[in-house]
């Protein structure tokens, strides 16, 4: 039985020639666990968005064809009623946060329907999605994982039988992208929700997903089953998608030769254990890590502490005592579970925050004493959700601005320069706010750096992106070597810290739980334990054949085992 049956779907922006939806037919059986995966810009949001009827009810623009969810036409009802039919959890989920205390939140929307049972339904949602215990809580005291799952708790709290997740897991750690997961999971086995998640990770969909759709040029392209769909190797790069680091090792050993043609590609750790079985590893020489060098300090965090004033109970303590320096030159990764601290440093290195105790200093000089112009001169952060970065109407207004503002001589011909150097020169006149991910990032990091910073702070940079665009911010990253030489990000992204990163810096419970290179952060399982970080799946994948091997890119991996048995 289909519950969501989609005939010649076509759909065109208002002002665009170019339909982002062009001639979608789809079905999905109830009780499906779909995976939809394309590059950026393919369509997949906007897709989702018709089978609650956003589109075409909200966003307006030419819209053909028919859509039913769970027998209903989304023509032929208001957005209010689908709500009912399909639940949607937005990429941006804290925009869907509204009330102050967790019950309040989840019970909103059936109190809004005037449903006698509104606090019964929302207790009962919360328990579905593993809040249980947390009703009177205040919202602002979950974590990124609880706050998302609270947004879904909203959406189950109607009862749709259609549940969709735009990019569920983008900006969460490892633990928290478990437990989403887990919990839809049991939404879908358990209670016979269809799940729908727009995802990037496909290492999860691997885990957990039953088919996949690919988007490709706002058709769908094909609809398998999962594990099929992601031995498709060469399809999915082409349409800028991430397989799973075990099945694009498996596809490189086959064409080294070290694998049959005619074995499947295993797509998870469990299933390589057996292809890569024949495998020996070959022991790499002696590392040539770059350690931490004595080089002059940038920043010095000494005896930090901060703490976020509650409404009820104790202020909530981040760092408590804190000792760290950040030295000239250093490219460092900063992990860390949700919540452990790592927005909140950054704010503190740009003055966004001031310390209860401690003292933090720049270039050798105390935060507290510089004013906001010589600090906006010296180090620069790049926040998280990029289109904070725009105030302005264009991108040349954005990239321009602080040097306007602070005077800088011959700016108009820097502005130029920076957008060439980002790519942004057909941008320019576009507002930053309705761009593309990746372009977003790129015009974000060009207003970064515009004052010429020695100090760049990114904030989880690769969030949300496909191939294709967390490349070109690879590509940046390695470009703005030339214009500042000490960087910093924050990052859940483990690829990004070890293809990057030349030092690592783990944040747990207020305190610098360790601080080294990726032998030493990796190679240390018990630290790996204790403060919930999970290494490339590359990485568990040498380390299941082999606990000698240390293999943090699939290229390495290769290396070490693509001689055959």
């Amino acid at each position: 039985m289909n519950i969501i049956d989609i005939e010649d779907l076509t759909y065109t922006y208002p002002g665009v020639e170019t339909p982002i939806l062009d001639h979608v037919n789809l079905q999905v059986e109830k009780g499906d666990f779909l995976a939809i995966v394309g590059n950026n810009g393919c369509g997949k949001s906007t897709f989702c968005k018709t089978l609650n009827g956003l589109i075409p009810h909200f966003i307006t623009g030419e819209y053909s064809g028919r859509v039913l969810v769970d027998g209903v036409n989304t023509l032929e009802a208001d957005v209010g009623a689908l709500a009912k039919k399909a639940g949607y959890v937005y990429q941006d989920f804290e925009n869907q946060i509204v009330r102050p205390t967790v019950l309040d939140d989840a019970s909103y929307a059936c109190l809004n329907y005037a449903m006698g049972d509104y606090e019964k339904r929302g207790k009962e949602a919360l328990g579905l999605c593993g809040l249980e215990g947390r009703e009177q809580d205040y919202v602002w005291s979950l974590s990124g994982g609880q706050t998302h799952l609270l947004a879904l708790a909203g959406a189950v709290s109607l009862g749709p039988e259609v549940l969709i997740l735009d990019e569920p897991i983008a900006q969460l750690d490892p633990g928290h992208a478990d437990r989403i997961y887990g919990v839809l999971k049991e939404l879908n086995e358990k209670h016979g929700k269809t799940i729908l998640v727009i995802e990037h990770h496909t290492e999860y969909i691997a885990d957990y997903c039953k088919h996949v759709v690919l988007m490709r040029d706002g058709k769908i392209a094909w609809k398998l089953p999962a594990h099929e769909a992601l031995r498709r190797v060469g399809e999915l790069r082409e349409s800028n998608i991430f397989p799973p680091q075990v099945t694009l090792a498996a596809d490189g050993l086959r064409r080294k030769g070290a694998l049959p043609w005619e074995q499947a590609l295993p797509t998870t750790v469990e299933e390589g254990k057996a292809a890569f079985s024949p495998l020996s590893y070959r022991e790499k020489p002696a590392g040539k890590e770059a350690t931490v060098q004595e080089r002059r300090p940038a920043v010095e965090f000494r005896g930090v502490s901060v703490s976020y004033r509650s409404v009820k109970g104790e202020p909530r303590k981040i760092f408590e005592g804190l000792d760290l320096t950040i030295r000239r030159g250093d490219k460092v990764a900063l992990i860390g579970s949700n919540g452990a601290g790592k927005s909140t440093l950054m704010k503190l290195m740009v003055g966004l925050l001031k310390p209860s105790e401690g003292e933090i200093f720049l270039n050798g000089d105390s935060i507290h004493r510089k004013r906001t112009e010589d600090l906006s001169r010296q180090i620069s952060l790049v926040y998280q959700n990029p289109e904070q970065m725009f105030i302005q109407d264009s991108i040349r207004a954005d990239v321009s601005f602080a040097m306007k503002a602070r005077g800088v001589k011959d700016y108009q011909r820097r502005t130029r320069q920076l957008l060439e150097r980002f790519r942004l020169e057909d941008l320019a006149e576009r507002d930053g706010r309705l761009l593309s991910g990746g372009q977003m990032r790129r015009a974000s990091l060009a207003i970064g750096v515009s004052l010429d910073p020695g100090i760049l702070l990114l904030d989880e940079p690769t969030a949300n992106l496909d191939i294709a665009t967390r490349r070109e911010i690879m590509k940046t990253l390695e470009d703005m070597k030339e214009i500042t030489d000490t960087v910093m990000i924050a990052t859940h992204d483990m690829q990004l810290v070890c293809q990057w990163a030349q030092r690592i810096v783990v944040l747990k419970d207020g305190r610098v739980a360790a601080d080294g290179t990726r032998d030493q952060i990796f190679g240390d399982r018990t630290l790996l334990q204790e403060v919930g970080i999970r290494p490339p799946e590359i990485f568990s994948m040498g380390q299941a054949l082999d606990q000698r091997a240390l293999c943090y890119t699939v290229e390495e991996f290769l290396d070490s085992f693509g001689e055959g048995a």
